[in-house]
């Protein structure tokens, strides 16, 4: 679960101190996406061949880090919203739970896919991890 957390915190890093200058930011934005899915094939290239982790395995802890990434974006959503308003709306209350739900859910099922893919071509059975 290291691994987990520790690719939650390069997705809060990457989402919130990447740069965004008023310039360009289309770019940016896109480089940080991009930089977001290679930390996200890693975690999943870690979980698979370092690890040795099984599809639901690996899919669950690709999801966890990704919704530890949700979870910090919205708590950093949260406390901007109380410096410039100095209340807190309730739509960052719902946002710390959906925030990880949004992003974990469709990051579980792909890491799933990918996985089982990856291990039917390699025509290992480890789907029962």
């Amino acid at each position: 679960m290291f691994a987990a957390l520790l690719a939650g915190l390069a997705y809060i890093v990457i989402g919130r101190w990447f740069p965004n200058p008023a310039t360009n930011a289309r770019n940016w934005r896109l480089a940080a996406w991009a930089i977001s899915g290679a930390v996200y094939v890693a975690h999943m290239w870690y979980e698979h061949f370092g690890r040795r982790s099984g599809p639901r395995t690996l899919a669950a802890h690709t999801a966890t880090g990704v919704a530890i990434g949700g979870f910090g974006l919205a708590v950093f959503g949260l406390a901007h919203s109380v410096a410039q308003t100095s209340a807190v709306r309730p739509i960052w209350l719902i946002s710390l739970v959906a925030w990880p739900a949004i992003t974990a859910i469709p990051a579980y099922v792909v890491a799933l896919v990918v996985a089982l893919a990856v291990a039917r071509l390699q025509g290992t059975n480890r789907s029962s991890a």
